[in-house]
């Protein structure tokens, strides 16, 4: 990795760990969750750096892809679980982390993810596998009698790409790729209450651009010039506040040129946490970014 490409990755880190410290102390019962989401998206542009995605605010059973509407309403309940999910880059670099805010009682399982998440950092290195982190994180979250989210999982990180392999799975398996120094990734385990499965919920509200390709809608139009200096990277509807959205997102979608990230959501009534940090691979370990 070129120095300049590793100060890149080391700065969007040091910014994502620090605004999302500052973010987790906001929220408290009775705050609003429009308001704390904007100011934290509003802290990344005043820090000199981008959105890598619209700041993921899930509560309770979901467990990601939640973040506020226009005019979102909702406040922080006595017991809600906040998995509050930040990305930041730096010249397309990216740095995701996330963290869990507990304003119950429900410590334990906010300790589920966080220790399984330190497991899976202590367990890289070079010629270890994606199997391997998955397998510790699966001990420590289930060791405190919860179950690890199966089908959601760390993912590779490249220039202004948010998913790419490798895979790091929540559970162990035999194999998965095998580490090299240089890589690039996000770890990120789930601590569910629930049935250890998330399925899509009728509510989107981030999407991003899969293709570029002309489209007949004026308002579709406008969209997609309104997002073209993304370079792809996901967006929320809430930042366009154009008319007929309700018409030109669905149509995009269906044409293939936006990709809609539905909320993912264990079982009703069910607590997830999560917490998440970025890793470079080193010779003898890795270097964590978002500390």
């Amino acid at each position: 990795m070129k120095d300049e490409v590793f100060e890149y990755y080391r700065s969007a880190g040091s910014i994502a760990a620090g605004i999302l410290q500052e973010g987790a102390q906001q929220i408290r019962v009775g705050a609003s969750y429009l308001e704390i989401v904007e100011s934290i998206e509003a802290r990344v542009t005043e820090e000199g750096a981008a959105l890598a995605f619209p700041l993921n605010l899930s509560l309770n059973e979901d467990a990601a892809h939640d973040t506020a509407s226009y005019g979102d309403a909702r406040v922080f309940a006595r017991g809600d679980v906040a998995k509050l999910d930040l990305g930041v880059q730096v010249e397309g670099y990216i740095a995701d982390t996330a963290t869990t805010v507990d304003l119950g009682n429900n410590s334990l399982l906010v300790d589920a993810s966080r220790e399984a998440l330190e497991a899976a950092i202590s367990a890289i290195h070079p010629g270890a596998t994606a199997g391997d982190l998955g397998r510790a994180i699966q001990h420590e979250i289930e060791n405190r009698g919860y179950r690890p989210i199966s089908n959601l999982t760390g993912h590779g990180l490249d220039r202004y790409v948010l998913h790419r392999s490798p895979t790091i799975p929540n559970i162990g398996i035999t194999g998965g790729v095998v580490l090299e120094e240089g890589m690039v990734f996000a770890i990120e385990p789930f601590a569910t209450t629930g049935s250890g499965h998330v399925s899509e919920k009728k509510r989107v509200e981030i999407y991003s651009q899969l293709m570029v390709k002309p489209v007949r809608i004026p308002s579709a139009r406008t969209i997609m010039e309104k997002i073209r200096d993304r370079h792809g990277l996901p967006f929320s509807r809430r930042w366009l506040l154009e008319k007929k959205l309700d018409l030109a997102l669905p149509a995009l979608v269906r044409s293939n040129i936006l990709h809609a990230y539905p909320v993912l959501s264990d079982v009703p009534g069910s607590l997830v946490s999560q917490h998440e940090h970025t890793v470079i691979v080193t010779g003898d370990g890795c270097i964590v970014t978002t500390r």
